[in-house]
């Protein structure tokens, strides 16, 4: 990076940053300002930004500054990202090959779906997702798999803070008629995107869970609703659920089912 390129008030936000991850104890701003030859009141705007983004956290008891909640969060999100991505690798190929179809590997974050993996189809309808890119949980098979995961608590901060905006005539806008579908999503283990972020667009996407069994990342298949139907929509959910589950299965996930893939030899070999 050029010495010119830099933003000073960011550049001075990860220094902090780096400052409060070396002290375990916390710092009081005082000790930030002086560690970083800046005054305290502009130390304290800055620290003030990233407690509002909880990045940062003051005891009350103390009055010393440390590291917040939300880098924990972050870590995982990466933490998870990353190992999923790198253990779904050779089955998302498979599913692509198989099928021919293009396959999605996603996470929750920030009550957004964040795609992490892509592979797109040969054929020529082209998707608006590409990895990094972050679409509305309601109105998207992914996103309906991993809404149906979470606490009630957690879905009505989410439909509260982002909505039920609709995209095509077939989203889900009525926060009812979206609890029916995300409970009967939760009892048949996938969901399907029925055209309802894009017009003639059907996907299938089932749940990834993690040793301890919690729903971390979801898998989809997506095409034109005239290829995926009839019997090939019925192979489709089958491969994807399977594809999941086997996925699953090598993060450490034992249901009965992934007990007897493993045993088969059904997942790849470590």
């Amino acid at each position: 990076m050029k010495p010119d390129s830099k933003i000073q008030s960011v550049a001075r936000a990860f220094t902090i940053v780096d400052i409060l991850a070396e002290a375990q104890d916390g710092l009081a701003l005082n000790e930030i300002a002086s560690r970083m030859s800046l005054p305290k009141s502009t130390v304290h705007g800055l620290i003030s930004t990233l407690k509002d983004f909880s990045y940062v956290e003051q005891s009350v008891f103390t009055g010393k500054y440390k590291l917040g909640v939300r880098f924990f969060e972050v870590g995982n999100i990466v933490a998870q990202g990353w190992e999923v991505r790198t253990v779904a690798a050779p089955y998302i190929s498979q599913l692509l090959e198989e099928l021919g179809e293009t396959v999605h590997l996603v996470v929750l974050d920030k009550m957004e779906v964040l795609y992490i993996d892509k592979r797109e189809s040969r054929h020529s309808l082209r998707i608006v997702s590409q990895i990094g890119t972050r679409l509305p949980a309601h109105c998207t098979g992914v996103g309906k798999v991993l809404m149906a995961h979470l606490t009630p608590e957690q879905r009505a901060e989410l439909i509260s803070k982002k909505g039920l905006p609709r995209l095509t005539r077939n989203t889900l806008t009525d926060p009812e008629a979206l609890k029916e579908e995300l409970a009967k999503v939760k009892r048949q283990g996938y969901a399907i995107d029925n055209e309802e972020i894009m017009d003639s667009l059907r996907c299938v996407a089932a749940p990834i869970r993690d040793q301890s069994g919690n729903v971390i990342s979801a898998i989809s298949l997506s095409g034109p609703v005239g290829r995926l139907n009839g019997k090939s929509l019925e192979k489709a959910i089958k491969r994807v659920k399977e594809t999941a589950e086997e996925i699953s299965a090598r993060l450490g996930y034992r249901s009965n089912r992934s007990l007897r893939l493993l045993v088969s030899g059904s997942v790849f070999p470590l």
